[in-house]
């Protein structure tokens, strides 16, 4: 028997042990396989094949399936280095902004890229701290959206963007806008917030967090507040420090803020710089001369100590520092506090187990996750002035190879659509989707702002007709049809993944007969009463 295994093993190592090409190609007469590389590709598929036939002859020892299995992973790492696989571009625009109770300046072209030709973003992240939280304004907001929000939704909506997610804990809010094309492909959306004021019972000061699946690859954002003045250093680094290991979210794929593939650290994170005084500081900021500031800076050097900043990289501070400023100008602090302009703004990151070595290479990711962040821009924003804060912008080339290529969900409106009779929609999902109860699917107007902005939805289970392996069938009441029609999408709302997991292609809903009887009514009443005063001018 073991004879016999040995044979198996030795007959399975010839699939790695390739022939030269350059011994046979003198026999190759097919044009097919010409070149070296066609050959290599032909011989390869041989031994795939032979691998195939041997693998059914394969007993059930463990020690010969576990060699096996070892020498097909070296093969697809061979593969991984060889290959060059497809990857994506997927472009970040971050913004962080101490607002200081202010609402939005009238235009924010420049803060979003939106003078910049071809900017071409794909996913804006707007982190802000100090959102006026009074107790009128807050509980306002909680009921609508908060100021800011519809201020960047009327911007960005035209230009085809969604407010994807959100998340708000006091003065801090964190937005997350993304193209319309992306959405099905932004899945496992989960929030969460930790509060560090007040020992934790207040909301004043703490990180409000975002994280998703984008394509597969998991990201996470986390716009902080953390404590203020020169002294509370090792408090700001405390309060980062419990973010790290306290803050969990709900679901399975991915527990804790380090455990993604990549984490995005910015907002008012009040750091100083140390030993140089106010009038030294100023004079070097004058002359451009930025980087004498840098390792006085008090994250710069906590990053070389503290073990859990380890892995967190950050573009070159080649701006003025952002704080503080006197209001509407460009003029740093001039009241009796006179506090020392400082980088207290800013935008950090970090890759899942990534730590460069004495090259500057990074180690070989993995074929099946590669992951890439690339900073284009970080720079702040002098000529905004609402508050003593400068923003903050980060703008990321994410490079991935996607690991979804296809919405998990396709939906479609079956027949005409209008107000008089319920409509009638068909949708299928991928394997292994995770389908539930929760789930329905909404009808939204072409161009619409936010997940929450249908117009009505049915639920898949509820108000399901019919149902198969290929495809279901649900019904949307008549009495949840617009009348006067339009233009419309359908979105299946998956509860699970939190997320909108399939979009069909725009339809048109036909106005329906009530309303043409209601025009035709109100034209018949309108009639007389546009004419003179058949009453009489002395009535």
């Amino acid at each position: 028997m073991m004879e016999s295994h040995s044979s198996k093993s030795s007959e399975l190592d010839l699939f790695f042990l390739t022939q030269s090409p350059s011994d046979s190609q003198s026999r190759v007469r097919s044009d097919s396989l010409s070149s070296t590389g066609s050959y290599g590709r032909y011989v390869l598929r041989q031994r795939v094949a032979q691998l195939m036939t041997c693998m059914e002859d394969v007993s059930s020892d463990d020690e010969i399936h576990e060699e096996l299995s070892r020498s097909i992973d070296h093969a697809f790492k061979i593969c991984g280095k060889k290959m060059a696989p497809k990857t994506q571009d997927f472009r970040i625009h971050l913004v962080t902004w101490n607002v200081g109770t202010a609402p939005p300046p009238r235009d924010v072209s420049s803060l979003l890229l939106l003078d910049t030709p071809k900017s071409d973003i794909d996913m804006y992240i707007v982190g802000l701290q100090e959102v006026n939280s009074k107790i009128v304004t807050f509980l306002s907001d909680l009921a609508f959206d908060d100021p800011w929000s519809l201020f960047l939704m009327d911007i960005l909506a035209p230009l085809g963007y969604i407010k994807h997610s959100s998340i708000r804990m006091q003065g801090l809010l964190l937005l997350v806008f993304v193209k319309h094309r992306h959405i099905p492909f932004i899945q496992d959306i989960r929030t969460n917030y930790i509060r560090t004021g007040l020992y934790g019972y207040w909301g004043n000061k703490g990180g409000v967090t975002v994280r998703m699946s984008v394509y597969g690859h998991m990201l996470c954002f986390v716009n902080c507040h953390l404590p203020a003045h020169m002294e509370n250093t090792h408090q700001r680094l405390d309060d980062f420090e419990r973010m790290l290991e306290a803050h969990q979210f709900d679901g399975e794929s991915v527990g804790s803020i380090l455990d993604h593939d990549a984490v995005f650290w910015f907002g008012d994170l009040n750091f100083r710089i140390t030993d140089f005084g106010i009038h030294f500081i100023r004079e070097v900021i004058q002359g451009n001369r930025y980087s004498v500031l840098w390792e006085k800076d008090q994250l710069n050097m906590a990053k070389k100590k503290e073990g859990f900043l380890q892995g967190f990289m950050e573009g070159p501070l080649k701006f003025k520092p952002t704080y503080k400023f006197d209001l509407n100008s460009d003029v740093y602090d001039t009241s009796g506090k006179k506090r020392k302009p400082a980088w207290t703004d800013r935008i950090l990151w970090k890759l899942k187990n990534i730590s460069e070595d004495e090259s500057g290479e990074h180690p070989e990711a993995d074929y099946e996750n590669i992951l890439k962040i690339i900073l284009e821009k970080y720079t702040s924003h002098m000529n905004y002035g609402i508050s003593d804060h400068k923003p903050v912008t980060g703008t990321f080339n994410v490079q991935m190879k996607p690991l979804i290529v296809a919405a998990p969900v396709a939906v479609k409106a079956e027949g005409e659509w209008n107000a008089d009779h319920d409509a009638l929609i068909s949708y299928s999902v991928a394997k292994d989707f995770p389908s539930s109860t929760w789930d329905w699917i909404g009808l939204y107007p072409v161009g619409f702002r936010h997940t929450k902005d249908y117009v009505t939805y049915a639920w898949v289970k509820d108000d399901e007709i019919s149902f198969s392996e290929d495809c279901n069938q649900v019904y949307i009441s008549a009495d949840g049809i617009p009348l006067d029609g339009g233009e419309f999408l359908l979105c299946y709302y998956c509860h699970n993944l939190q997320c909108l997991a399939g979009i069909s292609q725009p339809f048109q809903i036909q106005p329906g007969r009530i309303l043409a009887v209601k025009e035709s009514a109100q034209e018949i009443t309108d009639g007389p009463i546009k004419t003179d005063n058949f009453l009489g001018d002395n009535f």
